[in-house]
């Protein structure tokens, strides 16, 4: 079976110099993905301000706020929908969300907020495909390197826990692991690989002073923020039982107008 899944950071529907609404924009650009899974980052489940500044009087249309929470407009009648919300605030709220092709069989939010400061949620979702179960993981791990590692730790218990070793499993989203310290721990716990991992352009150079060292080739994920000028390498796609395909990521002119980060997407192979 082959399986197309993209992970991107929305910034909560705002653009993010002026914070105009950018949701009908998103959508269009969602389905240029043609991708049969979506992971989201920070999508506004509610947001009563700009719903009563954007709402369908705008005068603008193409700035307008839907109704719907953002992981239902965008799922539209084609998608299913999940939703793990995380941050809770006066006016609303946001957080992760799945969207898919395959019927969502159930879904859990795990809490894995490090202090009072920034909630942070793991999104799992248990998705019936064709061939089986696939089990889908939407992360966005915190600012700060401490509790990213924390978080990661919560990660590896929580995919231990829900997916038998022989199952596959998709874990994406933002990652804030601007150093790319947390893979690593990652691969060796859960057996898993980032869609860059065999894919990225390797320097022949390079390549010829590691063989002398004896030494594994660096891996390192694509650079995603920001979307202007892609340069941190926040956002990641790790897979297991799958090969990959393809990987890329999306950014230039019309991504930057959308999002701060870029959108990944990558094609991928039931192993």
């Amino acid at each position: 079976m082959k399986i197309r899944v993209a992970t991107y950071n929305i910034h909560k529907g705002v653009s993010s110099i002026r914070s105009t609404p950018r949701v009908l924009a998103l959508k269009k650009a969602i389905g240029l993905f043609d991708a049969d899974v979506v992971f989201l980052q920070e999508v506004q489940g509610r947001h009563d301000r700009f719903q009563a500044r954007y709402g369908e009087k705008v005068r603008v249309p193409h700035h307008q706020w839907p109704e719907k929470a953002q992981h239902e407009f965008l799922a539209g009648e084609a998608l299913h929908a999940a939703y793990g919300m995380n941050a809770v605030y006066d006016h609303g709220h946001h957080g992760n969300a799945l969207l898919s092709c395959y019927p969502i069989a159930n879904t859990r939010n795990h809490d894995v907020s490090d202090h009072a400061y920034e909630q942070r949620g793991i999104l799992h979702c248990v998705l019936e495909t064709p061939v089986g179960n696939v089990h889908c993981y939407v992360v966005h791990l915190g600012l700060f390197e401490g509790s990213r590692r924390r978080q990661t730790d919560a990660l590896i218990n929580a995919v231990k826990e829900s997916a038998e070793p022989g199952e596959p499993v998709i874990i994406a989203g933002d990652f804030n692991d601007w150093r790319n310290t947390l893979s690593d721990c990652l691969r060796v716990n859960l057996g898993v690989t980032e869609v860059f991992d065999e894919l990225a352009p390797r320097s022949r150079i390079g390549q010829l002073v590691r063989n002398v060292a004896g030494r594994d080739p660096r891996l390192v994920p694509a650079r995603t923020f920001p979307a202007a000028m892609p340069w941190f390498r926040l956002d990641r796609i790790y897979v297991r039982g799958f090969a990959v395909e393809h990987a890329e990521v999306l950014h230039g002119p019309q991504w930057a107008r959308l999002s701060d980060h870029a959108p990944i997407v990558a094609n991928l192979q039931l192993a």
